[in-house]
């Protein structure tokens, strides 16, 4: 495995449970067309003036999320204005629209989410900066480039982790990423993702993790009932504060990962 490519033990069969309630079938696929029918509306409206304000990109990433039938509380900071490195534990394909919810962001994606549909193209067009992940060599070049957009006072969206987890375990942050932010000199803003039902117990619908295809996902969420997406944005990790990319991105993890709660434990170091 390359140290580029990390994976997590997390697989549907194994990490996910059943839901403690069902929705009906035709709810779910109505909930399946608002997502795609407010994800089209993203598209069209794109090219229309690309300095889109942040307060109507937040409002259209959490009204996808809400088309899904999962409900959103968000607690905690403001994130920064000008660059900076939002960081956050990886869960699911919900996490996309949540962290844009925090702060409009260019997003660091995997290369073969440009062959996702619909949400791909939407990607695309939102100024992500793509990698290839299993090519190492590439690596200081991204990093690179995304201290290059955090100069420029972009913010940059960053899932360190490098796999999404089923939410009751959890991976490291990888520090390459890290010294981007401490080349640029911007501040850190962890951000800590949960997923429950509506009656406070672990929900792991809306993993998105091991062999699972999108379409069998993003059912599965659209499917389940009483889902909650708590979004916490603890004080962000200011420039300086960390002299190397480990501690730093130890900080951020300790923040972002364990969150107001602590309640996560760690998976095993890949």
């Amino acid at each position: 495995m390359s140290v580029w490519l990390p994976s997590a033990p997390c697989t549907p069969g194994v990490c996910v449970g059943p839901a403690a309630s069902a929705t009906a079938v035709p709810r779910a696929v109505l909930r399946l067309v608002a997502v795609t029918a407010v994800l089209l509306a993203g598209i069209a409206l794109l090219p229309v003036g690309r300095r889109v304000p942040a307060g109507a990109v937040r409002w259209w990433c959490r009204t996808v999320v809400r088309a899904a039938g999962v409900r959103v509380r968000m607690t905690g900071a403001t994130a920064p204005e000008g660059g900076v490195l939002l960081v956050a534990n990886h869960i699911s394909w919900l996490d996309i629209p949540l962290l844009a919810a925090v702060r409009p962001a260019r997003m660091l994606a995997k290369s073969d989410i440009r062959q996702w549909p619909v949400a791909g193209r939407l990607t695309a067009r939102s100024g992500a900066l793509f990698i290839e992940r299993d090519r190492l060599r590439a690596l200081p070049d991204t990093v690179a480039r995304i201290a290059e957009a955090l100069r420029g006072g972009a913010a940059v969206a960053v899932f360190p982790e490098g796999s999404t987890w089923c939410g009751r375990a959890q991976g490291h942050f990888r520090r390459a990423v890290f010294q981007a932010a401490l080349d640029a000199g911007v501040p850190v803003q962890p951000v800590s993702l949960r997923y429950r039902l509506v009656d406070g117990g672990p929900g792991t619908a809306a993993a998105f993790i091991g062999d699972d295809s999108l379409l069998a996902s993003v059912w599965r969420v659209v499917s389940a009932r009483g889902l909650v997406a708590e979004v916490d944005v603890p004080e962000p990790v200011g420039p300086g504060s960390h002299p190397d990319r480990r501690s730093l991105a130890r900080a951020a993890q300790s923040c972002a990962c364990h969150g107001p709660t602590g309640e996560h434990a760690a998976g095993p170091s890949r």
